[in-house]
Protein backbone atom coordinates (compact mmCIF):
# COMPACT_ATOMS: atom_id res chain seq x y z
CA UNK A 1 0.00 0.00 0.00
CA UNK A 2 2.79 2.16 0.69
CA UNK A 3 6.64 2.17 0.29
CA UNK A 4 9.21 3.63 2.99
CA UNK A 5 12.87 3.89 3.69
CA UNK A 6 15.27 4.44 6.51
CA UNK A 7 19.09 4.91 6.89
CA UNK A 8 21.17 4.88 9.96
CA UNK A 9 24.80 5.29 9.90
CA UNK A 10 27.26 8.52 9.26
CA UNK A 11 24.86 11.53 8.18
CA UNK A 12 24.08 11.74 5.13
CA UNK A 13 20.87 13.67 2.82
CA UNK A 14 17.31 13.27 2.44
CA UNK A 15 17.88 13.09 -1.26
CA UNK A 16 19.91 9.38 -0.62
CA UNK A 17 16.19 7.93 0.04
CA UNK A 18 14.58 10.04 -2.34
CA UNK A 19 16.10 11.70 -5.27
CA UNK A 20 19.51 10.90 -5.89
CA UNK A 21 19.15 6.92 -6.32
CA UNK A 22 18.03 5.20 -9.59
CA UNK A 23 15.06 3.49 -7.80
CA UNK A 24 14.43 6.37 -4.50
CA UNK A 25 11.03 6.88 -3.11
CA UNK A 26 10.17 9.73 -6.25
CA UNK A 27 10.72 6.89 -8.91
CA UNK A 28 9.09 4.69 -6.46
CA UNK A 29 5.93 6.86 -5.88
CA UNK A 30 4.60 6.27 -9.42
CA UNK A 31 6.61 3.21 -10.70
CA UNK A 32 7.02 0.95 -7.57
CA UNK A 33 9.03 -1.93 -8.78
CA UNK A 34 8.09 -4.46 -6.00
CA UNK A 35 4.52 -3.31 -4.73
CA UNK A 36 2.20 -5.89 -3.81
CA UNK A 37 -1.30 -4.40 -3.51
CA UNK A 38 -1.93 -0.60 -5.51
CA UNK A 39 0.51 0.55 -8.57
CA UNK A 40 0.74 4.11 -7.23
CA UNK A 41 1.81 6.16 -4.65
CA UNK A 42 0.57 9.62 -4.39
CA UNK A 43 -2.11 9.96 -1.64
CA UNK A 44 0.89 11.82 0.24
CA UNK A 45 4.39 11.79 1.50
CA UNK A 46 6.30 12.47 4.52
CA UNK A 47 10.06 13.03 5.85
CA UNK A 48 11.59 12.91 9.15
CA UNK A 49 14.77 13.14 10.25
CA UNK A 50 16.94 14.02 13.62
CA UNK A 51 19.09 17.38 14.40
CA UNK A 52 21.08 17.51 17.28
CA UNK A 53 19.76 21.36 18.00
CA UNK A 54 16.44 19.48 18.77
CA UNK A 55 15.12 16.89 21.19
CA UNK A 56 12.40 15.84 18.81
CA UNK A 57 12.65 14.69 15.14
CA UNK A 58 12.01 16.93 12.40
CA UNK A 59 9.25 16.12 10.14
CA UNK A 60 7.72 17.61 6.74
CA UNK A 61 4.38 15.77 5.65
CA UNK A 62 2.39 16.62 2.88
CA UNK A 63 -1.02 15.21 1.44
CA UNK A 64 -0.52 15.52 -2.22
CA UNK A 65 1.64 13.57 -4.74
CA UNK A 66 5.38 13.60 -3.58
CA UNK A 67 6.74 14.43 -7.37
CA UNK A 68 4.17 17.98 -6.75
CA UNK A 69 5.79 19.64 -3.96
CA UNK A 70 8.15 22.23 -5.01
CA UNK A 71 10.02 22.80 -2.46
CA UNK A 72 11.19 18.94 -1.19
CA UNK A 73 14.41 18.80 -3.83
CA UNK A 74 15.82 21.40 -1.53
CA UNK A 75 14.58 20.46 1.69
CA UNK A 76 16.07 16.63 1.48
CA UNK A 77 19.47 18.56 -0.31
CA UNK A 78 20.18 19.93 3.12
CA UNK A 79 18.61 17.93 5.09
CA UNK A 80 21.27 15.78 6.91
CA UNK A 81 21.50 13.42 9.50
CA UNK A 82 22.40 9.70 10.73
CA UNK A 83 19.04 8.79 10.78
CA UNK A 84 16.32 9.31 8.14
CA UNK A 85 12.99 8.20 7.52
CA UNK A 86 10.91 8.82 4.31
CA UNK A 87 7.57 7.46 3.04
CA UNK A 88 5.21 7.88 -0.10
CA UNK A 89 1.36 6.49 1.01
CA UNK A 90 -1.22 4.93 -1.35
CA UNK A 91 -4.18 5.27 1.01
CA UNK A 92 -5.99 2.43 2.31
CA UNK A 93 -9.99 2.79 0.84
CA UNK A 94 -11.95 4.45 3.13
CA UNK A 95 -8.72 6.41 4.92
CA UNK A 96 -8.48 9.89 5.30
CA UNK A 97 -5.85 11.77 3.20
CA UNK A 98 -5.14 14.35 4.90
CA UNK A 99 -1.12 15.08 6.35
CA UNK A 100 -2.17 13.79 10.06
CA UNK A 101 -2.75 10.50 8.19
CA UNK A 102 0.44 10.39 6.39
CA UNK A 103 3.76 8.86 7.48
CA UNK A 104 6.05 9.40 9.53
CA UNK A 105 3.85 9.75 12.48
CA UNK A 106 5.82 10.66 15.99
CA UNK A 107 5.97 10.56 19.47
CA UNK A 108 8.66 11.78 21.70
CA UNK A 109 11.99 10.75 19.63
CA UNK A 110 10.29 8.43 17.80
CA UNK A 111 8.79 8.48 13.96
CA UNK A 112 7.05 5.25 12.84
CA UNK A 113 5.65 4.10 9.18
CA UNK A 114 3.43 1.32 8.31
CA UNK A 115 3.47 -0.39 4.73
CA UNK A 116 0.07 -2.30 4.70
CA UNK A 117 -3.56 -2.04 5.93
CA UNK A 118 -5.04 -3.35 9.13
CA UNK A 119 -8.71 -3.10 9.92
CA UNK A 120 -8.69 0.07 12.87
CA UNK A 121 -11.38 -2.58 15.07
CA UNK A 122 -7.76 -4.59 15.43
CA UNK A 123 -5.95 -1.65 16.90
CA UNK A 124 -8.13 0.95 18.71
CA UNK A 125 -8.39 -1.50 21.30
CA UNK A 126 -4.82 -1.51 22.00
CA UNK A 127 -4.02 2.43 21.27
CA UNK A 128 -4.82 5.48 23.56
CA UNK A 129 -6.09 7.82 21.08
CA UNK A 130 -5.08 9.15 17.06
CA UNK A 131 -4.28 11.90 16.08
CA UNK A 132 -6.17 10.51 12.43
CA UNK A 133 -8.97 8.53 11.54
CA UNK A 134 -6.69 5.97 9.19
CA UNK A 135 -5.15 2.86 9.80
CA UNK A 136 -1.85 3.26 10.56
CA UNK A 137 -2.23 6.28 12.60
CA UNK A 138 -3.97 3.97 15.29
CA UNK A 139 -1.38 1.12 14.53
CA UNK A 140 0.79 3.95 15.42
CA UNK A 141 -0.41 4.63 18.64
CA UNK A 142 -0.25 1.52 19.49
CA UNK A 143 3.55 1.36 19.49
CA UNK A 144 4.05 4.67 21.08
CA UNK A 145 2.01 3.68 23.80
CA UNK A 146 3.80 1.20 24.86
CA UNK A 147 7.07 2.68 24.15
CA UNK A 148 6.36 5.02 26.54
CA UNK A 149 5.68 2.75 29.30
CA UNK A 150 9.30 1.78 28.42
CA UNK A 151 8.64 -1.40 26.98
CA UNK A 152 12.03 -1.84 24.93
CA UNK A 153 11.60 -1.06 21.38
CA UNK A 154 12.27 -4.84 20.16
CA UNK A 155 9.01 -6.03 22.69
CA UNK A 156 6.91 -3.82 21.42
CA UNK A 157 6.99 -4.23 17.49
CA UNK A 158 6.31 -7.56 18.04
CA UNK A 159 3.67 -7.63 20.34
CA UNK A 160 1.18 -4.93 18.57
CA UNK A 161 1.99 -6.88 15.32
CA UNK A 162 0.96 -10.03 16.77
CA UNK A 163 -2.10 -8.78 18.41
CA UNK A 164 -3.24 -6.71 15.64
CA UNK A 165 -2.75 -9.90 13.05
CA UNK A 166 -4.89 -11.95 15.53
CA UNK A 167 -7.72 -9.77 15.54
CA UNK A 168 -7.38 -9.21 11.85
CA UNK A 169 -5.89 -12.00 10.43
CA UNK A 170 -5.86 -10.39 6.71
CA UNK A 171 -3.72 -7.53 8.21
CA UNK A 172 -0.41 -6.59 6.27
CA UNK A 173 1.86 -4.95 8.86
CA UNK A 174 4.96 -3.53 7.69
CA UNK A 175 6.56 -1.41 10.23
CA UNK A 176 9.54 0.94 9.98
CA UNK A 177 10.83 2.28 13.56
CA UNK A 178 13.64 4.83 13.96
CA UNK A 179 14.72 6.21 17.32
CA UNK A 180 17.34 8.78 16.26
CA UNK A 181 20.43 5.97 17.72
CA UNK A 182 18.52 2.74 16.63
CA UNK A 183 16.18 1.72 13.58
CA UNK A 184 14.00 -1.65 13.83
CA UNK A 185 11.28 -2.73 11.10
CA UNK A 186 8.40 -5.82 11.10
CA UNK A 187 7.85 -7.81 7.75
CA UNK A 188 4.23 -8.93 7.70
CA UNK A 189 2.54 -8.90 4.60
CA UNK A 190 4.81 -7.22 1.85
CA UNK A 191 8.46 -6.74 1.27
CA UNK A 192 11.34 -5.39 2.71
CA UNK A 193 15.11 -5.08 1.89
CA UNK A 194 18.42 -4.49 3.81
CA UNK A 195 22.14 -3.04 2.50
CA UNK A 196 24.60 -2.82 4.81
CA UNK A 197 27.42 -1.20 4.53
CA UNK A 198 28.81 2.32 6.24
CA UNK A 199 25.78 1.83 7.77
CA UNK A 200 22.29 0.23 7.41
CA UNK A 201 19.68 1.04 4.41
CA UNK A 202 16.27 -0.39 4.56
CA UNK A 203 13.85 0.15 1.56
CA UNK A 204 10.33 -1.86 0.97
CA UNK A 205 12.29 -2.13 -2.55
CA UNK A 206 15.78 -2.09 -3.60
CA UNK A 207 16.87 1.88 -4.18
CA UNK A 208 18.94 1.15 -6.72
CA UNK A 209 20.61 -2.38 -8.79
CA UNK A 210 23.93 -2.34 -6.83
CA UNK A 211 24.77 -5.94 -5.16
CA UNK A 212 24.34 -6.80 -1.35
CA UNK A 213 20.35 -5.91 -0.93
CA UNK A 214 18.98 -8.37 1.06
CA UNK A 215 15.39 -9.81 1.41
CA UNK A 216 14.39 -9.69 4.65
CA UNK A 217 12.00 -12.75 5.51
CA UNK A 218 8.24 -12.64 6.08
CA UNK A 219 7.52 -12.07 9.73
CA UNK A 220 10.29 -11.02 10.74
CA UNK A 221 12.07 -8.70 13.16
CA UNK A 222 14.70 -6.35 11.90
CA UNK A 223 16.56 -4.62 14.63
CA UNK A 224 19.94 -1.95 13.73
CA UNK A 225 22.11 -0.05 15.94
CA UNK A 226 25.86 1.01 15.86
CA UNK A 227 26.25 -2.47 17.45
CA UNK A 228 24.72 -4.01 14.17
CA UNK A 229 21.66 -5.66 13.04
CA UNK A 230 19.81 -8.95 14.12
CA UNK A 231 16.95 -10.13 11.94
CA UNK A 232 14.64 -12.67 14.03
CA UNK A 233 11.30 -14.32 13.35
CA UNK A 234 8.34 -13.19 14.77
CA UNK A 235 6.18 -16.19 16.50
Amino acid sequence: MCRHAAWLGPSRSLASLIFEPEYGLLPQSYAPRMQRFGSVNADGFGVGWYDPSRPEPVRYRRSIPIWTDANLRAIADVARSSCLMAAVRSATVGMPVEESATAPFADGSWLLSHNGRVRREAVVPMAPGSESACDSAWLASAVFARLREGMPLAQALPLVVRAAAEADPGARLNLLVCGGAELAATTWGDTLFAHLGQGVLIASEPLDDRSGWQAVPDRNLLLASPDGVLVTPIH
